[in-house]
This record gives C-alpha cells, sequence and structure tokens, in this order.
C-alpha cells in the first residue's frame, strides 16, 4: 500500500513521493494508490528517500520500500518527467534540478537526515546530493552507477535505441515481451525487464506508450553522460555502500575505485542481477543492504546500534 504526498520541487514543479507501509490485515481491498492503514514504523523512526533510474518511478521500489518500513519511515519519490510527477516541457532536466528536488524532498517531509537508496540515475542524484548537504544524509547506497564518463557515443546509442521502440505497442503483453525479448539490447530472456518497462507504461487511444517523453529522458541523461563524477563521491562524508549486480553495467573494478574514493565506502554485489538489481533480484538486494542499514542503527541521526 502507499499513500501519495504531493511535493514542490525547484521551480516550482510538482513531484508525487509515496510512502510506503505493508497492506493492512484487516482491509484488503484498500485501494493501493489512496490511504492506507497498514503497519509503518514508529514515529521518529529513521527516514530514508528512495530514487529511481532513468526512465524509472517511484513503484519500481514498493517491494524494497515496504520492507524498510518495519524500521524506517520509507519514500520514494517520483523524480521531474517521471511517474506522476510533473513533466514541464520547458522544465529544467539539468544535475542542479535533480538534485535540488531530492533535496526539497527531504526538507518538506521531515526525513531528514535520511539514507539515501539510489538506483542509476537516482545514484548520482543521491551521491551529489550527500556531497553538496552532508547535514541531510546520514547514510548513502549507490545501486549500479558508474562514476566515469560515457561519452557521446553512449548518448548516441540511446537516441537510437528510443527510436527503435515499436510505439505503440498494442498490449501490456507485446512490452513484456519487447523489453524482455525482441529488444536488440537484451542478451537473453528477462521477463524482469519486461515488467520493469510495463510498469512505465499508460494506455493511450492507439496503444502502450511511456509515462515519461523520451526527449526529456535524453536531455536529462545529457547531463551527466559527458563528465566524470569523482570529485563528487571524493566529497561524500557520510557511510556509503555501492552495490553492482554482476551483470549490471557497473563493472568490479570500477566499483571497488568508487568504494577506494568514498571517504567511508563499502562494497557489496548480487549475483544473478543485471543492472535492475532490486528489481531483478529483490531478495538478494535486501540481503545485500541489510548489514549497512543496520550499522547505521535505528535512532535517526544516531549512528550508534539501539
Amino acid at each position: 500500500m502507499a499513500r501519495r504526498i504531493d511535493v514542490t520541487g525547484t521551480g516550482g514543479v510538482r513531484l508525487a513521493a509515496w510512502e510506503f507501509g505493508d497492506p493492512p490485515k484487516t482491509d484488503p481491498a484498500q485501494d493501493g494508490q489512496g490511504a492506507y492503514d497498514g503497519h509503518t514504523a514508529p514515529e521518529g523512526s529513521p527516514g530514508v528517500l528512495l530514487l529511481h533510474g532513468l526512465m524509472g518511478r517511484a513503484s519500481h521500489w514498493a517491494s524494497t520500500a515496504r520492507w524498510l518500513s518495519a524500521r524506517h519511515r520509507a519514500i520514494a519519490l517520483d523524480q521531474r518527467g517521471h511517474g506522476r510527477s510533473d513533466k514541464p516541457p520547458q522544465g529544467a532536466f539539468t544535475r542542479d534540478a535533480y538534485v535540488d528536488d531530492a533535496e526539497a524532498a527531504l526538507e518538506e517531509l521531515g526525513l531528514a537526515p535520511a539514507v539515501l537508496v539510489g538506483h542509476a540515475m537516482g545514484a548520482l542524484t543521491a551521491w551529489q546530493l550527500a556531497a553538496k548537504r552532508p547535514d541531510l544524509v546520514r547514510g548513502l547506497i549507490i545501486c549500479d552507477m558508474r562514476a566515469s564518463a560515457l561519452g557521446a557515443a553512449s548518448q548516441r546509442e540511446w537516441s537510437q535505441w528510443f527510436d527503435s521502440w515499436p510505439l505503440p505497442f498494442a498490449t501490456l503483453a507485446d512490452v513484456r515481451k519487447w523489453f524482455g525479448e525482441d529488444d536488440p539490447w537484451v542478451e537473453r530472456p528477462n521477463p524482469a525487464r519486461g515488467e520493469f518497462y510495463a510498469e512505465v507504461m499508460a494506455e493511450s487511444p492507439d496503444g502502450w506508450r511511456p509515462v515519461f517523453e523520451p526527449e526529456q529522458m535524453l536531455r536529462s541523461r545529457e547531463t551527466w553522460v559527458y563528465d566524470a563524477h569523482w570529485e563528487e563521491l571524493a566529497q561524500v562524508r557520510c557511510p556509503a555502500l555501492v552495490v553492482r549486480g554482476l551483470d549490471g553495467e557497473l563493472g568490479r573494478a570500477e566499483a571497488q575505485e568508487m568504494v577506494r574514493v568514498l571517504p567511508r565506502g563499502q562494497y557489496a554485489e548480487v549475483a544473478d542481477a543485471g543492472h535492475l538489481v532490486h528489481y531483478d533480484q529483490p531478495e538478494a538486494w535486501r540481503a545485500a543492504i541489510e548489514p549497512f542499514l543496520d550499522s547505521l542503527g535505528d535512532s535517526n541521526g544516531d549512528d550508534r546500534d539501539g
């Protein structure tokens, strides 16, 4: 179950945040998008803000957030241009805009000092915010995001990939099949990938289309692919965990260098997982991050156990 909370991001952009809790035991018919009366962590529990990657949405964190909600106030953010947040045609899709939005969410929701959990682009936003506002962040989990520059060739490949999508899809089953099997970027059948993309599609009069604008995704991406981000990593003062899927986009050597650059870095990896680590292997993902979360303690702003 998830409760929506609107947040005002930088430039007045309306952002949808989702607070997760376990489903209620007494009312299974409760609307999952409305208010809920399920299990949540006790008042004063440490906050966690979960940030999805490019093209993602808050609901991709649902399994992780519900698990976290036993001991944390777990909130996932639909970042600008994604999910149910605003997608202003002339809006800013810069690094500063994404970081400032996450900063506003922490402050408006009263989560700080919080643990930031980010996947891909969301991980970059998380460590840039941790470097900018160390007072707001008590821990950081980076999931499958590279710190090195990816370059112009990578951006061209992504533009061509968006152009290859056979839009509109006639059915959600077609979405699952194309992204899970037929997409040239898929090396072997990956049902989890198909489900991931089915979750970011919406029905339109002519079929199923993404809830985001591909052009805005490319604009967002071009603000980080040409630059390396090691300097911001070195400025992160809180404990930080770098997690990679063994078949993901972040290689072991680069991940271990990120851990070395981070002043308080730690490393974990998840077997049989690709880029969508938390979505591919939710149980193994939770097992990878639980010891790190335990080491931060349960009290907001207190790194001691108990």
